[in-house]
Order: C-alpha cells, then sequence, then structure tokens
C-alpha cells in the first residue's frame, strides 16, 4: 500500500501539534510481535505528566502554552484496559494570534495492543477529528480510519497490514517499556504511524545520554533520541524533534526539542506523579 506523507505549515501550530508525538515515540520495540502485545514495565493507572511548551518567536523564547496527560486503568468492550489523555493549551498571548485546542484519546489493552485512538483539534476556526480502530484478524492489524475535516466532511478507509501499527498516543503507552540497554549512539529503529486518513513512515535516532533540567528544577539523567520523518521531496529522513526521556524504569519525556519549517520550540516537564517506578535518574 501506498504511504502517505503531510507536514503542518503553520507555525504557531506546529509548535503544539509537534509536541504531541514528541512524547509518544520515545523507546520503540526494534521488531512487531504477532498480534503487538508487549509487556508492560513503565507505568499504572494514575500518572499524570504536565510541561511548558516555548516558541522561538523572532529570536526571543516565549511560553507558548501547556499539555498534560493522564493514564487510568478502563474497560474497552469489557477486557482491561488503560486509557491515556493528552489536551494541549495555547496561552493568553498564543490565542491573540492563533487558536489551538487538541485533545487526545487512546485504549491500549493491558498487553499494550493498540485498540482506539481519536484526536479532536481547534486549529484557529477550524476543527477536525481523526479516529482509528484496531483489530487483528489472522494475525494481520486491521486499521478503520476515520476523519472528520474542517467542512465537516468525513472520509473512511479500511487498511491490513502485515506489521503493527500505532498512533501517537498508543505508542507513547507501548514504547516507553521497550529495555535500550546496549543501543549505541546511531541506532536507528523504523515503524509506522496512523492518522484518520493516512499511515506514515518514521524513525527513531539513539544519541546517547546526556543530563537535563526541567521546569520542576529537578536534574534527570536521560537518554537523548531523535524522531524523523521521511520527506519524499528530498527524498531523505529529516529530523522533527530531539527529546530527552528518563534514565530508568519510566522513561518519561524530561526536554524536547522541537525543529519547525518556521521556527523552533522547546517542551519542559513541570511536574508528574503516580509514577510506577522510582525516579532513579534525578542527578543531585
Amino acid at each position: 500500500m501506498n504511504i502517505i506523507m503531510y507536514h503542518k505549515k503553520t507555525p504557531l501550530k506546529e509548535v503544539l501539534k509537534t509536541f504531541l508525538p514528541l512524547c509518544l515515540f520515545i523507546l520503540l520495540p526494534v521488531k512487531a510481535q504477532a498480534q503487538c502485545t508487549f509487556r508492560n514495565t513503565a507505568f499504572n493507572g494514575g500518572e499524570f505528566l504536565s510541561y511548558n511548551l516555548y516558541y522561538n518567536w523572532k529570536f526571543v523564547w516565549v511560553k507558548a502554552g501547556t499539555a498534560s496527560m493522564y493514564t487510568v486503568k478502563s474497560k474497552y468492550k469489557g477486557e482491561d484496559a488503560f486509557r491515556a489523555s493528552l489536551t494541549t493549551r495555547g496561552n493568553k498571548n498564543v490565542d491573540q494570534m492563533f487558536v489551538l485546542r487538541d485533545t487526545l484519546l487512546c485504549y491500549s489493552s493491558d498487553k499494550l495492543e493498540p485498540l482506539y485512538f481519536r484526536k479532536g483539534a481547534r486549529e484557529g476556526s477550524r476543527y477536525t477529528v481523526d479516529e482509528v480502530w484496531y483489530t487483528y484478524p489472522n494475525g494481520q492489524t486491521q486499521l478503520r480510519q476515520h476523519r472528520q475535516n474542517h467542512e465537516g466532511k468525513h472520509e473512511w478507509y479500511t487498511r491490513n497490514m502485515n506489521e503493527c501499527v500505532y498512533d501517537m498516543m498508543n505508542i507513547f503507552l507501548r514504547a516507553r517499556s521497550f529495555d535500550p540497554v546496549g543501543w549505541k549512539k546511531g541506532h536507528v529503529v523504523k515503524f509506522p504511524i496512523a492518522d484518520g486518513n493516512s499511515i506514515e513512515k518514521a524513525q527513531l535516532r539513539y544519541r546517547g545520554k546526556s543530563t537535563i533540567k526541567a521546569d520542576n528544577g529537578v536534574k534527570y539523567r536521560c537518554l537523548e533520541l531523535s524522531y524523523m520523518e521521511y520527506d519524499n521531496d528530498d527524498a531523505k529522513y529529516r529530523e522533527i524533534v530531539r527529546f530527552y526521556v528518563t534514565d530508568d524504569a519510566n522513561h518519561i519525556p524530561i526536554r524536547l526539542d522541537m525543529f519547525l519549517r518556521f521556527g523552533s520550540a522547546k517542551a519542559f516537564l513541570t511536574n508528574l506523579k503516580g509514577t510506577r517506578s522510582p525516579i532513579t535518574s534525578v542527578v543531585k
């Protein structure tokens, strides 16, 4: 099947839109597994993460907004599951130039199989909805995709894949449990990501370790990684986000550097609670 690629072009929209996948592509499994199950070693229900977002506007760093994520235990079609939600909010200064309100929701099985994804995005006067439903017949991944565009028109797609496919929320839950021990600088992992009407190809590149100070005043020992998308025009991968996740069992995103077409942006952790394991990556 053909892979459909696209890039957002609105600067302030990119600031917060880039944040969404930012914490979703942390540490990915090297190979897809049958039925896309995986062990969960990184989180429990009741985890909360929050961030400040900054944008480089005419060579000055300004606060662009905030983001927060909750993960809770739930049910999906009668089966045990995790439900995760993520919201982004532009502040009043940003709203004067561009209104952005995003709400993302996903369900994942207790074995971290993607089950459902929804994104509702208000961008200026435009509102769009993306949805993905996952089933796994005969060892394949079947996706039912839906997009409602800003004009209210609906698009529906059904795709069958011979590999595991993720969305920007389910990959966050899935990837955090991967163990990067043994990775060397330059290690690359490739993976597909779905939204309401397309499947994109991307890769993760490991860049080593560093110490990062978050907006909560704490320093963390982090793994440094780059999220890269394939650019069809240039026929090569380009870096979209460079991010830093805790070098412990939780793999929590602490800082993200976003490389936009019309500038750059950063996100810094402000608060975390309900983590599954001790935060052993804190630097005294």
